[in-house]
């Protein structure tokens, strides 16, 4: 297969910049658990902007996103992320925590960080509607083995995702393309599951999702498989340089920040480590495709001069796998940390908490489009551009390569 393909149509949306030349409308969805709200919120202002993908990939929380997104029509993706989420934040025995009339920007700091603590503690010790169960400290005589070394059972996320996923649609080859990142466990190796390849079942999604401890293993095919955060939580050098390379538009939506203030005691410190570990080098990562584009656009210009005599020389044809003249636009948004959370944030899985990050992403997503400038497509000059959308003063930053 050509590295570099034409043959996919163009993609058509009126929120794009006329006469653009996009063949992919990438969203890509980092792990975060309980922050994934935001990227629900993210997608339901991209699809109020006539802007659906035609490829999702995701990572732990961010997979579980992409089969509700994959596996429905467009008219139903954000009634359904809606219902997935209203499902998950609900504690699965007891009455749901008494919430008072304001929102949580208006509470005191003391009260909001009480409240986030509270959830946190009750998703530990109750778990999660429909996502997962704390194990009994008994198994019944049932042997021990990889699908129940955790702390919880995911059974629970299976049946919902087949309640509220259509796999038949996922693994369309006409739909939409779909690629979840997990890790072999046995190997150590890291994998994406792409329906391109494979059909995908519930077990690749909530393979995507297993972290460890807390979460088992799940077998697919013999194998098992651990949450793809485990090595890297963000799958955006995969649909940069998975080939056929085409020319793109990638939404990168990220839950954890690199940046971030010096951590004065230890609960920010662990919050910290969260933020450096899971945000996975995202930006490390467009900087080194912004370079390696740079470098196959050259070599596609040089081999141009190549007489045609030569070119069924071998090494012509090796270059020919190399270069390319794609263009990529990535638009990067991050989630942006409240005040008042705390390490606990990624299984703080409060009904209230949710509609906040929510709402953070539904709002970061709309200022984005207010500037449809920043979706034109990149120039020959400059095939790789991102652009870095800050929720503190929107600031903006753009870096051509």
């Amino acid at each position: 297969m050509d590295a570099c393909s034409d043959g996919e149509r163009y993609y058509d949306s009126p929120a794009l910049p006329a006469g653009h030349s996009y063949q992919t409308v990438a969203l890509v969805l980092q792990g975060g658990g309980a922050l994934g709200a935001y990227q629900a919120g993210v997608f339901e202002g991209l699809a109020a902007a006539g802007l659906q993908p035609n490829w999702v990939a995701g990572i732990s929380i961010g997979a579980l996103n992409a089969a509700i997104i994959a596996g429905n029509p467009p008219s139903r993706r954000v009634e359904r992320l809606q219902e997935f989420w209203q499902t998950i934040c609900r504690p699965p025995f007891f009455p749901p925590t008494p919430l008072g009339p304001l929102d949580v920007k208006d509470w005191p700091a003391s009260l909001a960080e009480l409240m986030n603590s509270w959830e946190a503690w009750r998703a530990v010790t109750e778990g999660q509607n429909g996502f997962f169960l704390p194990r009994p400290p008994f198994t019944g005589g049932r042997p021990p083995g990889p699908d129940t070394a955790s702390y919880y059972d995911t059974a629970p996320l299976k049946a919902t995702l087949e309640s509220l996923v259509d796999f038949e649609r996922i693994n369309d080859p006409g739909a939409m393309r779909v690629s979840v990142g997990a890790v072999n466990v046995r190997t150590g190796n890291f994998v994406y599951f792409d329906n391109t390849r494979e059909r995908l079942r519930p077990e690749h999604f909530m393979a995507s999702g297993a972290l460890p401890p807390g979460f088992p293993a799940v077998e697919i095919d013999g194998e098992f498989y651990w949450d793809g955060g485990v090595v890297s939580n963000t799958p955006l050098q995969y649909v940069l340089a998975t080939p056929p390379r085409r020319h793109s538009l990638v939404f990168q939506v990220d839950l954890w920040s690199a940046r971030g203030d010096l951590p004065a005691d230890l609960p920010e410190v662990m919050l910290r480590q969260k933020d450096i570990q899971y945000s996975s080098r995202t930006r490390t990562i467009t900087d080194a495709m912004a370079h390696m584009q740079r470098q196959r656009r050259l070599l596609r210009e040089l081999m141009e001069l190549v007489p045609e005599t030569e070119h069924r020389n071998p090494w012509y044809r090796r270059a020919a796998e190399e270069a390319c003249d794609r263009l990529f636009n990535v638009i990067h948004l991050i989630y942006r940390d409240k005040a008042c959370e705390g390490h606990y944030k990624d299984y703080q899985f409060g009904a209230l908490t949710m509609r906040e990050h929510w709402k953070s992403g539904l709002a970061d997503i709309g200022h984005t489009l207010d500037h449809p400038e920043w979706l034109e497509m990149p120039t020959p000059e400059q095939p790789f551009v991102t652009h870095d959308v800050h929720r503190a003063g929107l600031r903006h930053e753009e870096h051509g390569g």
